[in-house]
């Protein structure tokens, strides 16, 4: 009978997978309340587009969203910062960058 392999440790700072999901279902409830949506934050699919296709925001979402974000997690998503694109793809980028960047 052979053992179970070790877990891999998670890397300091690295939030584990569940706890990546949360913030994944967290930031879902904060899009639809800060933007008014007409669905429910479960009905979020954490990979499709934000922007555009998927979604469907706009830049004025994006911007109202990227203000939220800010205030509740406590570090700043500027307009001129050249990886928007990445980190506004879908909610799950946007949950990476949160998990890396939050404060509070």
């Amino acid at each position: 009978m052979s053992l179970p392999a070790p877990l891999e440790p998670t890397a300091p700072g690295t939030p584990a997978a569940g706890d990546h999901a949360a913030l994944e279902r967290e930031l879902a409830t904060v899009l639809v309340e800060a933007l008014n949506l007409e669905l429910a934050p479960a009905e979020v699919d954490p990979t499709a587009p934000l922007y555009g296709d998927g979604l469907g925001l706009d830049s004025i979402d994006i911007l109202e969203l990227a203000l939220e974000v800010s205030r509740r997690y406590g570090f700043q998503l500027r307009s001129d910062d050249e990886n928007n694109r990445q980190i506004f793809q879908s909610l799950r980028s946007l949950a990476a960058h949160v998990a890396q960047h939050r404060t509070t």
